[in-house]
C-alpha cells in the first residue's frame, strides 16, 4: 500500500488554519481532519459528566471512553460524540475554553494523538490541522505549514466567527482568551506549540485567505513535483 501524502498544518488560534485546511484539502481532493474539534469533543464529554477541565485524571478517562468520529467532505466536516452530532455544539465558548485546559493534559494528548495517527494513515492523503501536526503527530508529514498571525489580527478573526454563532464576547474579553491560550500552548509540557524546522512559515496578519491558500498550494505542489526542499522557510 502507498504510504499517504499528508500535509501539516500549525499554528496558535485564530491564524486561520481550518479555514485554509478545509480549503486545501478540498482542492486536492484528501481527507480533512481537524484535530482542535477532537479536543473539544474531549472538553463537551467532561462537561457532560460534571468533570472538570482541570482535573487531569478525570479527563484523561472521558478522552479513553469518548467515542469521536469525523464525517464527510472538508466543508461540511461533522463530528459526532459518542453517536451524537455535536458540530455546533462544540463551537460554544465555554468548550472552547475547556479544550484549551484539556488539550494541556499529556494523557489526553496521547490518546487523540493515537488516534489522530490511525485516521491520517489511512487512504491515499490527508490534511491535520492543530498545534503539533508537524512536530509530534506526524513528524515525518511529506509538507509542514505554520501559520501565524498577531495576537490582535487573530482576535478579530475569532471575534467575527463567534459574533456569527451569536456570542457575546467582547474585543478585550476575545483577545485575553487569546493570549491565554498563547501561553498554556507555549508552555505545556507535553508537546508544547513549537514550528517545525522544515515547515513554510506563513504570516497570515496582512493577507488574506486567497494570498495564503495561493502560497500553501505553491509548496504543496512544488513539493509534491519534488523540487521543493526541505528546511524551515518563511512564505
Amino acid at each position: 500500500m502507498p504510504k499517504p501524502f499528508i500535509i501539516a498544518i500549525d499554528g496558535p488560534s485564530g491564524a486561520g488554519k481550518s479555514t485554509l485546511g478545509r480549503r486545501l484539502a478540498r482542492e486536492l481532493g484528501l481527507l480533512y481532519i481537524d484535530t482542535g474539534a477532537m479536543y473539544r469533543a474531549v472538553a463537551l464529554a467532561a462537561a457532560a459528566a460534571g468533570v472538570s477541565a482541570t482535573d487531569a485524571a478525570g479527563v484523561a478517562g472521558v478522552a479513553r471512553r469518548a467515542s469521536i468520529r469525523l464525517e464527510g467532505e472538508p466543508d461540511s466536516l461533522r463530528i459526532f460524540l459518542d453517536g451524537r452530532d455535536v458540530s455546533e455544539e462544540i463551537r460554544g465558548e465555554a468548550v472552547g475554553r475547556d479544550a484549551s485546559l484539556v488539550s494541556a493534559v499529556p494523557e489526553v494528548r496521547r490518546e487523540l494523538v493515537r488516534r489522530q495517527r490511525e485516521m491520517g494513515e489511512r487512504g491515499g492523503g490527508v490534511v491535520l490541522d492543530g498545534r503539533d501536526i508537524g512536530t509530534v503527530v506526524f513528524p515525518s508529514a511529506d509538507v509542514k505549514f505554520f501559520l501565524t498571525a498577531v495576537p490582535e489580527a487573530r482576535a478579530r478573526r475569532r471575534l467575527e466567527e463567534e459574533r456569527a454563532r451569536e456570542a457575546s464576547q467582547s474585543f478585550e474579553e476575545t483577545l485575553a482568551d487569546i493570549n491565554d491560550r498563547d501561553r498554556r500552548d507555549a508552555t505545556r509540557d507535553d508537546s508544547p506549540l513549537a514550528i517545525a524546522d522544515d515547515a513554510v512559515v506563513i504570516d497570515t496578519t496582512e493577507l488574506s485567505v486567497e494570498e495564503v491558500f495561493q502560497r500553501m498550494l505553491r509548496a504543496v505542489r512544488d513539493r509534491h513535483s519534488g523540487d521543493g526542499e526541505r528546511g524551515q522557510t518563511q512564505a
